[in-house]
């Protein structure tokens, strides 16, 4: 991180961000990378169900404990569930699943307009 403050990107705001599981990763490190904001692509709410197995917790207090602005860019039928919009946290449904690939023009527009915000 030291190294990504120092040169060319010296004084621009982090924003720390990933998919799926990358994105429980930006979320936990949020604080500790001292980050301006979150972007989640596709973040995994909650573990499908498995035959035979008891239903998972859910990871909402995963996108609860981010303290910064937080979008999260979630598939209309992602099997990974659908996140609420919070305080500090904006959801946008986009056509398709978890694997965002059905209409990559508005995960697209929907990342530009946030980061537009910022």
């Amino acid at each position: 991180m030291g190294e990504l403050a120092q040169g060319q990107l010296s004084g621009l705001p982090l924003i720390a961000g990933g998919r799926s599981a990358g994105a429980r990763v930006a979320c936990r490190t949020a604080s500790e990378a001292g980050a301006a904001a979150v972007l989640c692509l596709a973040f995994p709410l909650q573990p499908p169900a498995r035959k035979g197995k008891p239903l998972a917790p859910d990871r909402l207090h995963e996108l609860e404990a981010v303290e910064v602005p937080l979008l999260v860019v979630q598939g209309e039928g992602d099997r990974f569930g659908m996140p609420p919009p919070g305080p500090i946290r904006e959801v946008v449904q986009v056509p398709g699943d978890h694997s965002l690939r059905k209409d990559s023009e508005a995960v697209r527009a929907a990342v530009e307009d946030w980061l537009a915000r910022r």
